[in-house]
């Protein structure tokens, strides 16, 4: 899987009222020189996020980079599934900008956001351990609930916890899990503790993981509401 793929990560706070709505995010992955993911970040401020934030239905954006590898993902979320599709005619022509700065190909996904848990706010220097998956499409609730009600407790409690969701393409039976972190060292110092919990995944949900990927948390104003 390829985020947006689209990531969740980088999260602020929302207004209690807006506690329980349904969330749609849009991931576009872009892979580029190393040298080059300044200038995107840059893009992606300037020029797109005031661009999509401004549209209908519009929750926020974030924008997750490797500067070792230059993999780049940027996401927004919106209210509706309906209000996403219908930004697809700006989106699109900002995509292929960002696609010819950065002479990367963009990969697109659609998620629903099934599970945002926040401990507080993102700050400088958090960073985002990123997880995708798939699992039987006949599984896919047993999936949820188990990640929902035995992984999440368990995530809470890792060193330098900031925030964790679960995005989820329920038809195609795939997901992308995000955890965020105060700091690079912070996540980097759970990584044996993640290793043990996609292996309790795997082993009693079913679900089998196909990539992990750490990045800094460049952009983050994907203002998702709590959802557990």
């Amino acid at each position: 899987m390829g985020e947006e793929r689209e990531y969740a990560g980088g999260t602020t706070g929302v207004p209690p009222s807006e506690k329980g709505s349904a969330v749609y995010a849009r991931s576009t992955t872009i892979s580029t020189d190393p040298s080059q993911v300044d200038e995107g970040i840059a893009f992606v401020r300037d020029e797109v996020l005031p661009a999509i934030t401004a549209m209908q239905g519009c929750r926020g954006l974030s924008r997750l980079v490797d500067r070792e590898t230059g993999r780049c993902i940027t996401t927004t979320s919106w209210d509706s599934e309906e209000a996403l599709r219908a930004s697809d005619e700006t989106a699109k022509p900002l995509r292929e900008r960002a696609a010819e700065l950065l002479a990367g190909e963009p990969t697109v996904e659609i998620w629903e956001i099934a599970s945002m848990h926040r401990a507080h706010h993102t700050g400088a220097g958090t960073c985002v351990r990123a997880a995708w998956s798939r699992v039987p499409t006949p599984q896919v609730e047993n999936a949820l609930d188990f990640y929902k009600y035995r992984l999440l407790p368990q995530i809470e409690e890792l060193d330098g916890f900031v925030s964790a969701s679960l995005m989820i393409d329920k038809a195609a039976g795939r997901a992308v899990t995000s955890v965020a972190f105060e700091s690079r060292e912070a996540m980097e110092g759970t990584r044996d503790q993640a290793d043990y919990l996609r292996a309790a995944s795997t082993n009693e949900a079913n679900v089998e993981f196909l990539d992990v990927c750490e990045f800094e948390l460049a952009i983050a104003h994907l203002h998702v509401p709590e959802l557990v």
